[in-house]
């Protein structure tokens, strides 16, 4: 190997040292980058990255981010997810195990309205754990469940990750969007089943609500609050999604659109005031400006990859892999999974995968499925010991009697369901691929 390529195989392990000792994810990038770039090039690349750094500030697409989050914030901040959580646990409540496929639906509804892990898992675990915990649930799989409910929103769109993956693989927003529409509803249809497996065969761990209980209700109240408190944020969810997946408009104008929708239902429930828009702006700046900050971090990284040769170290790795195109998709997959034990998903989407991605570009691969493959595997990096982030959140509110082998434990059923779900996306692509053809994308 030449210099230059040693420069940056010294520049992954310079970065993966920085992360061991502590250092921030965003400035390990920056600082590994500008050091093997400086050594590898001079002053030449401190030319290059100001257009690099320019393009990432001034990208339209970009703009989607603060206002889908806005929406997201909003819509926590203004306890809709707790109405919703309330009603719909009342109409599951019947089942063995219904009140974790109630915490999965919402999962599904909070996902498609926000797509924020750490406010739908927050939110859940506050108004649902000890209820679960009281009626007899299995300390695992409430917290699994809880913790599964809300990583949805990384598969399902409106999603950051999708918005990302958009500018790295090459194909339109919407066109992921529509993507990953159905292997979304898949992983939620395969969590609902597996707990209704678990309704079937082992009833003691996910007990129903007593009849007692459920016929304290108000008569017809369930229908009038299901339309309250549902059928609001599902519409919501239906404009902005159906507007950008049938073309109507663009992903950052239905995302504006979707803000403000978010704020009317704030309104019409009665709960806007300047406590809930000033908690709002705060919770967006706040997500918005770590996502940017590490996108920003990333170029000098990826522009001194490129430059020292890396993309041609990466090729020769993957010439001596088995199977072509089957064979090194496997091993990009096994990859990124291993990498989600100790990295988030946005380095990940913008240091390893750019680095394979003109190996499949090479071998001719859908970029639409490719896409939603690592998405769906960068979801399980959420749920992953022991730095899965919903496993983190959850911990931060579970009540004491729940322990971290209970979280732990929880989460390692909801791993495997999410692999059983890739891998059929994996032998059937057309889960992925044959809505976006359907809709001409």
């Amino acid at each position: 190997m030449s210099g230059n390529e040693w420069l940056a195989l010294g520049l992954v392990g310079g970065f993966l040292a920085l992360m061991m000792i502590g250092v921030p994810v965003a400035i390990a990038l920056a600082v590994s980058g500008f050091v093997a770039g400086a050594l590898g090039f001079g002053s030449m690349l401190f030319s290059l990255l100001p257009a690099r750094l320019f393009g990432v500030v001034t990208n339209y697409t970009m703009l989607a981010i603060p206002l889908f989050v806005f929406m997201g914030v909003m819509l926590e901040k203004s306890r809709v997810a707790e109405d919703m959580l309330e009603t719909i646990g009342r109409a599951m409540g019947g089942l063995n195990g219904g009140m974790g496929i109630a915490i999965i639906l919402v999962g599904v509804l909070m996902g498609a309205s926000t797509g924020i892990v750490g406010a739908t898992v927050v939110t859940v675990a506050m108004l649902t754990l000890p209820t679960l915990m009281r009626r007899g649930y299995s300390p695992s799989i409430a917290c699994g469940t809880i913790c599964a409910s809300g990583t949805l929103g990384q598969i399902i769109p409106p999603s950051l990750v999708l918005i990302l993956l958009s500018e790295i693989v090459g194909e339109s927003v919407g066109t992921l969007f529509a993507a990953a529409f159905l292997p979304g509803l898949v992983l939620a249809a395969v969590y609902v089943v597996f707990l209704l497996l678990v309704g079937r065969y082992r009833p003691e761990r996910v007990p129903a609500i007593p009849a007692e209980e459920r016929a304290q209700a108000a008569p017809g109240s369930l229908g009038r609050d299901l339309l309250r408190t549902v059928l609001p944020p599902l519409l919501l969810v239906v404009a902005v999604l159906g507007s950008i997946i049938g073309g109507v408009a663009a992903p950052t104008e239905a995302a504006s659109m979707g803000a403000l929708g978010s704020a009317l239902i704030a309104l019409t429930a009665r709960r806007m005031n300047a406590q809930l828009i000033r908690e709002t702006l705060h919770g967006t700046l706040t997500i918005t400006a770590m996502v940017f900050f590490i996108l920003l971090c990333a170029q000098p990284f990826a522009l001194a990859f490129r430059g020292l040769g890396g993309e041609q170290i990466v090729h020769g790795m993957f010439s001596m892999l088995p199977g072509g195109e089957k064979g090194a998709l496997f091993f990009l997959m096994l990859l990124l999974f291993v990498l989600g034990f100790f990295l988030e998903w946005i380095e990940i989407s913008y240091i390893a995968l750019p680095m394979f991605l003109p190996v499949f570009q090479a071998y001719g691969t859908d970029m639409v499925w490719l896409a939603t493959l690592v998405a769906m595997n960068l979801q399980m990096s959420f749920l992953t010991p022991p730095f899965g982030w919903a496993l983190f959140f959850l911990k931060g509110v579970a009540p004491p009697g729940v322990t971290t082998r209970d979280i732990y434990a929880g989460a390692l059923p909801y791993v495997l369901l999410q692999m059983v779900a890739l891998a059929l996306i994996f032998l059937f692509p057309a889960i992925a691929t044959w809505l976006p053809k359907a809709i001409g994308w």
